[in-house]
């Protein structure tokens, strides 16, 4: 399979919101879903299969214990969106149960193209499932899929693993309101949440002994270099996590080692760093089993239903628009 290409559009988006995010006043930042490009997304593949990185086995484990009884809970026909797909590995077992009543449409929806080519690879061989696959923002690819479908139809969005959990809460609610103003009464959103633990095992997790989230995190400042023509050095800086107790999240930080300055060509962007200055790449917020039927209430869902993984605690949530 030949290597997606980089649009214009997509190398000027990233520059503007480079812009932008490290000029904030106060904590600079850089925004998270630009982790995932060919090389991100290939080193997260690799923490989901890290001893300390249980989450993502939690969320395939509930999928492929409960998944034909989430399907059985939904109308037919229904077909199938979905914010963030990766590589759509834990997607298969929602896909299988599904096929073995209908024929589905899956709609990968994702920003990356490379993730697009994986997903296409992992799940292009399902009997009576066709993919096609959308690169863009999560809002404007759900539209998009909900403004194509046919009367009859019913949706499926699928927003798996902890995104949700990188929004501010406040912001995670605006968006699943957002979402819910796209789709019809009877529409579902399968929700994953990563739940509170021992906070131990949670930042382990997210600073792995292997170095391999550093390494992930760190990249970042690397496909800025090869896709903006900056000049990051990465010698000079040291991957971080930090657990924030008073709004109950891991964040992932940069931390510069010394004063530098950074160029960012293609952002017309010049950054002067300090020694110790950081720079915020990932919030990973963590829920408790409760809050989320109270989520939903406040969002224009119902809780149809709720599956916890038992050996690390991660939720999978069924939500029916109302």
């Amino acid at each position: 399979m030949a290597t997606p290409a980089l649009s214009l559009r997509h190398v000027s988006a990233f520059a503007a919101d480079v812009r932008e995010s490290l000029t904030k006043a106060g904590q600079r930042e850089l925004p998270s879903k630009y982790l995932y490009d060919e090389v991100g997304s290939a080193l997260f593949e690799t923490i989901c299969v890290l001893p300390e990185y249980g989450l993502t086995r939690a969320d395939a484990r509930l999928l492929e214990k409960h998944g034909e009884e989430i399907v059985s809970r939904l109308p037919s026909p229904v077909q199938v969106a979905e914010l963030g797909s990766g590589s759509g590995k834990k997607t298969r077992w929602i896909l299988e149960a599904l096929s073995q009543r209908q024929k589905t449409y899956y709609y990968p929806i994702e920003i990356s193209p490379f993730a697009l080519a994986a997903c296409e690879k992992e799940l292009g061989h399902i009997d009576m499932v066709s993919i096609v696959g959308y690169e863009q923002p999560y809002l404007e690819g759900l539209r998009t899929v909900a403004e194509g479908r046919a009367e009859e139809d019913h949706l499926l969005v699928l927003f798996l693993g902890s995104t949700i959990g990188n929004f501010d809460r406040d912001a995670g609610e605006t968006f699943l309101r957002e979402m819910r103003e796209i789709l019809q009464p009877g529409d579902a959103l399968l929700l994953g949440t990563d739940l509170e633990k021992d906070v131990e095992l949670q930042m382990l997790a997210y600073d792995d002994p292997a170095g391999v989230t550093a390494a992930f995190n760190l990249n970042l400042l690397a496909r800025i270099n090869r896709e903006l023509g900056a000049d990051f050095d990465l010698r000079c800086f040291r991957h971080e996590a930090l657990w924030n107790f008073a709004e109950r999240r891991i964040e992932m930080h940069l931390r510069s080692t010394r004063r530098q300055t950074v160029h960012v060509p293609a952002a017309s962007l010049r950054v002067m760093l300090d020694e110790d200055e950081t720079i915020w790449t990932e919030s990973s917020h963590k829920y408790q089993a409760e809050e989320v039927p109270e989520m939903a209430a406040r969002t224009g869902f119902r809780c149809e239903g709720q599956w916890i993984d038992a050996e690390w605690p991660f939720a999978q949530n069924l939500l029916i628009a109302e």
